[in-house]
């Protein structure tokens, strides 16, 4: 996620689960399955889902960074899926702190796919699901298969259901590739809808003031005042007709894109790219180079309605204000638009909705009092710098679009200093715009330093870059991290050069026995922590060097994995036991770019082999550890035999080294 894109930190989790009839792993979700006839030739399966307390799984719909629920099916010629599998109406959550929402389900769930027989005789139905289940401060990977057997028409049933929880390793082409892990997200409230809606009634206030529009209130109310007693009835409808108009391009928007559409908009390239450019191109129409209009021949067809009288003529009026005021409130309601199809049905039409009334309700609130009129600030000069400013915050948000597809794909194009860079350019030239040292197409001359708005304006603008710069460095920059790339893309962290205590094996020259690290090209550990990212080769390594090795079972997605890192291993007493004590390795579950060599390969319980880093790191910790949570920390010794934990997402520094202590207590004895 926006959500793409946001991040979340979260409270420290007050219980542990043990369930003992999986080998100690987690099982937040059973499954039950069952086969509805509808009729002659359509048969319904059910996935029944039932949740345990306090759990919730996510939904098909993805709207942040949470791992949606997704089914894959073995298609073959002795049926057809009607559709996609339907879901009931899940609950939406929205986290306060970081602005973004999630899309859950609690207790019990029943998913329905209908499917077409094209058979007679008995046939089976396999595939597999994947999702995620969280309580606070870690997550499960839901892994299943199933298989249903289709019995004809006469009695249908379920005749085997093979229960896989802990299977991770499968094929290359699987239906896991899609499985990410990733942690739970905390404070929900179900008013995220609510605060999406007024921030559109506040974009649509913006648009209110733009030059095509703000110049049209007076005109359009004196037009009623002349209607007298009827003035205020017609300006009600007025406003009726504005709102009437946003909310249908708000239900076209969810009919061609729907909530499904958020699982696409959040993972693949090719949407946030389109996204991306779209908004560059809304900066330029704002910056003055181009207006982007609606042919001239919809706008004089519909003034020419005006003329038809009574309420009609009223909400042709109303279209016409639309039309005329389209190129400069596209950049506007095009923002609200592009980033509500990243939600549920209902987004869009809220985001409409919001903004048709932020432009509908001040003018027929003039009409009704048309003394404020008199308030009003008169057209000018300053118009066009809200429309400049606009331009500047618009082209960051393109970044916004381009870092989702950078992480998921590992273009490694916009690592965070390249995205702070981007920024402080960018807000920097819109400080010295607002100081009058740039100057775009449509701007006045005008003596700059009579306008002290303008100056307080500026300062505000300088006083975020200067908060920006440090972030070029290494800075956590915790105000704004939910907008900016993961810390691990930082390619200069002055932290990590100042740590020499952490850097003691860095080139593996200091003690015999130690290695290069496989795979560091592409991964790190933070701090500038020494360590591991196959936990073949860190075993390997802990013999020689006869050290207790540190598991770190962590994701690229895992804000939690973060949190901890940033709150406990900056710690100068964690980053001493790890480079003195400790052999540390780092388990990516979630990494899909990075290929195994050849002698790092092994093979799963099928005997196919593991060819994936991701995959391997994953079928470890579930198969050989029964752990399935992210985050998750374990202390092993050289045969790779746990000596002491797990431990989960743990934010007391004194707990964590008393854990670190007792495992090299236990390793020594």
């Amino acid at each position: 996620m926006k959500k793409n894109l946001l991040f979340f930190i979260l409270f420290v989790s007050i219980s542990i689960f043990y369930v003992f009839s999986q080998g100690g792993k987690e099982t937040p979700v059973s499954w039950e399955y069952k086969t509805e006839k509808v009729n002659d030739s359509i048969a319904e399966l059910h996935f029944i889902a039932t949740i345990k307390d306090k759990w919730h799984l996510y939904a098909q719909s993805h709207t942040g960074m949470e791992i949606p629920l997704r089914f894959e099916f073995k298609q073959t010629s002795t049926y057809k899926k009607l559709g996609k599998v339907k879901e009931p109406k899940p609950k939406v959550y929205y986290d306060s702190e970081f602005g973004d929402t999630s899309l859950i389900f609690e207790k019990k769930v029943i998913f329905k796919q209908k499917i077409e027989v094209c058979t007679l005789n008995t046939f089976e139905i396999t595939g597999g699901l994947s999702g995620q289940a969280c309580i606070e401060g870690r997550c499960v990977a839901i892994d299943q298969r199933f298989a249903f057997t289709v019995e004809g028409f006469k009695n249908f049933s379920i005749a085997a259901i093979v229960d896989k929880y802990d299977e991770i390793a499968m094929e290359e082409s699987d239906f896991l590739e899609d499985a990410n892990i990733t942690e739970s997200k905390t404070k929900y409230s179900e008013d995220s809808l609510l605060l999406f809606f007024f921030a559109a009634f506040l974009g649509g206030l913006v648009g209110l003031l733009m030059p095509c529009v703000f110049p049209m209130i007076p005109m359009t109310i004196s037009f009623f005042l002349k209607m007298k007693k009827r003035a205020k009835i017609l300006a009600l409808f007025f406003g009726v007709s504005i709102v009437i108009i946003f909310l249908f391009l708000g239900i076209i928007l969810s009919v061609i894109f729907g909530p499904d559409f958020a699982n696409i908009v959040s993972t693949h390239w090719l949407p946030n790219v389109i996204f991306a450019a779209i908004f560059v191109i809304f900066a330029i129409s704002l910056f003055g180079y181009f207006e982007i209009s609606l042919p001239s021949s919809w706008v004089n067809k519909s003034a020419k309605m005006e003329n038809t009288g009574g309420l009609i003529g009223v909400f042709f009026m109303a279209l016409t204000l639309v039309l005329v005021s389209f190129s400069c409130t596209l950049p506007i309601a095009g923002a609200v638009a592009l980033n509500s199809v990243d939600g549920s049905f209902l987004k869009p039409i809220i985001g409409m909705l919001g903004f048709s009334l932020g432009i509908a309700v001040p003018f027929t609130l003039f009409a009704f009092f048309p003394g404020m009129l008199k308030t009003m600030p008169k057209s000018g000069g300053w118009m066009n710098t809200l429309k400049v400013m606009l331009a500047f915050v618009e082209l960051a948000f393109a970044l916004k679009f381009l870092n989702v597809p950078d992480q998921t794909y590992g273009w490694r194009i916009l690592d965070r200093e390249i995205y702070l860079a981007f920024w402080i350019v960018i807000f920097s030239m819109m400080g010295f715009y607002l100081l009058g040292k740039l100057r775009f197409p449509h701007d006045e001359e005008m003596p700059v330093q009579k306008n002290w708005f303008r100056y307080m304006l500026a300062i505000i603008t300088f006083s975020f870059v200067i908060y920006l710069v440090p972030g070029m460095f290494g800075a956590p920059l915790k105000a704004i991290s939910g907008w900016l790339p993961p810390m691990p893309t930082q390619d200069f962290d002055i932290n990590k050069i100042v740590r020499e205590e952490t850097t003691t094996y860095s080139g593996g020259n200091d003690m015999e026995g130690w290695e290069k690290p496989r795979y560091a090209d592409k991964l790190r550990l933070p701090h500038g922590i020494f360590g591991y990212f196959d936990l073949d080769q860190a075993l390997r390594v802990a013999k020689k060097v006869n050290r207790p090795v540190f598991i770190d079972f962590t994701g690229h997605g895992c804000v939690n994995c973060r949190n901890v890192e940033s709150v406990v291993w900056q710690d100068a007493r964690i980053r001493a036991k790890f480079a003195k004590e400790f052999v540390v390795v780092a388990q990516y579950v979630d990494d899909k770019v990075i290929k195994l060599t050849p002698e790092d390969q092994i093979v799963n319980k099928e005997g196919d082999p593991i060819t994936m880093l991701g995959k391997k790191a994953m079928f470890y910790e579930q198969n050989r550890y029964g752990e399935n949570s992210l985050p998750c920390y374990l202390i092993v010794d050289t045969d790779g035999k746990v000596l002491v934990g797990p431990t989960y997402y743990e934010l007391n520094v004194e707990n964590y080294l008393k854990f670190l202590e007792e495992g090299v207590r236990l390793f020594k004895r």
